[in-house]
């Protein structure tokens, strides 16, 4: 999954960024208001973590701008300012959770993906299709009770098929969420990545839409 950081503080951006893709996250990371504003109407992103306290532009207005544009990713503040008044002004711009400096990485990380999931309308700490099961908080995958060892790449392809159970994925919409800034994407990444799923998994789990993308059918209820 790619996500937004925004948080003008070097070292605290920098221990942010390197604990997330530690957990997985391709990472982007923006320093003002101004460029996050600009990122967030041009790029695609599973979540943003949004510092309130930026130059060139405000946290709350990068969130208003956000919202203005109907944009759905959900977006969890981080701040020092912890009154509660800070914290229904956040709220109420459209924020959908809130932490307050200073803050554990692990909770961090936690919040974040329970935000994607809700964001998905899967709030269950694991999703299951067709007897494979995957939990983003340990990276975790099953196929019929067997554990299935996936690369980080892997998983994300996979994760991001799965949340998204029953509708095409293009192959750069699966680009955006295996790499950030400056990462060089492979020509063929992601065909090479949903081959080896099929193989570790079963065949016919995804399916190929061509000239379109891929999908992951939903269980039928």
């Amino acid at each position: 999954m790619r996500v937004l950081v925004i948080e003008d503080d070097s070292l605290l951006g920098d221990a942010i960024q390197a604990g997330l893709k530690q957990a997985g996250y391709a990472v982007d990371w923006m320093k003002d208001g101004l460029s996050a504003d600009q990122a967030l109407s041009t790029e695609a992103y599973a979540a943003a973590v949004l510092d309130l306290g930026l130059p060139r532009m405000s946290g709350l207005d990068v969130l208003r701008r956000l919202r203005s544009r109907n944009t759905p990713i959900p977006v969890l503040i981080l701040t020092a300012m912890d009154t509660v008044e800070d914290r229904i002004k956040g709220l109420d711009a459209g924020a959908d959770d809130y932490l307050v400096k200073p803050f554990d990485m692990g909770e961090l990380a936690a919040r974040l993906r329970a935000l994607i999931r809700r964001a998905s309308g899967n709030p269950t700490p694991s999703i299951s299709i067709s007897d494979v099961t995957l939990t983003p908080a340990s990276h975790d995958v099953s196929y019929k009770g067997l554990a299935i060892e996936l690369t980080a790449k892997e998983f994300t392809i996979l994760h991001a098929l799965m949340l998204n159970a029953g509708r095409v994925l293009s192959r750069t919409q699966l680009e955006e969420q295996l790499y950030a800034w400056g990462e060089e994407a492979e020509s063929n990444a992601v065909e090479v990545h949903i081959h080896h799923l099929r193989r570790k998994l079963f065949p016919k789990l995804i399916e190929t839409i061509r000239g379109v993308g891929y999908l992951i059918q939903a269980d039928k209820k």
